[in-house]
């Protein structure tokens, strides 16, 4: 059976006196890249447009169950205009709405 070949033993041939790290290459400019990647029909990551942060919302109601829901942007964005517009907590807005929607099937003949 062979024996392998050390590279750091005296008397070996193999010379790596000639070997250099390459050059780095320039990265291209972004406008580039991304005309490039349009042109391709990439899609992108960035998001399509930044939704301001809400300010945290602390009260004391006794509400202490947690609720969560997916909902359209559009949607949620209404529910929380509806809560600033008239004062009242998340919980009032979601209690309000659904008694709004049991009156509205009770008088409609539906049971809720």
């Amino acid at each position: 059976m062979s024996e392998r070949a050390g590279i750091f033993e005296s008397g070996s041939d193999f010379d790596v006196a000639g070997f250099a790290p390459q050059k780095a290459k320039a990265a291209p400019p972004p406008e580039k890249v991304r005309q490039v990647s349009e042109s391709a029909n990439f899609k992108s990551r960035e998001p399509e447009k930044k939704r301001p942060k809400r300010e945290a919302r602390l009260y004391r109601t006794g509400r202490n169950a947690q609720f969560n829901i997916k909902a359209d942007p559009e949607i949620i964005d209404a529910f929380y205009a509806i809560t600033d517009a008239e004062g009242w907590v998340l919980g009032e807005t979601l209690q309000r709405a659904v008694e709004a929607l049991k009156r509205e099937l009770s008088s409609a003949g539906k049971t809720g």
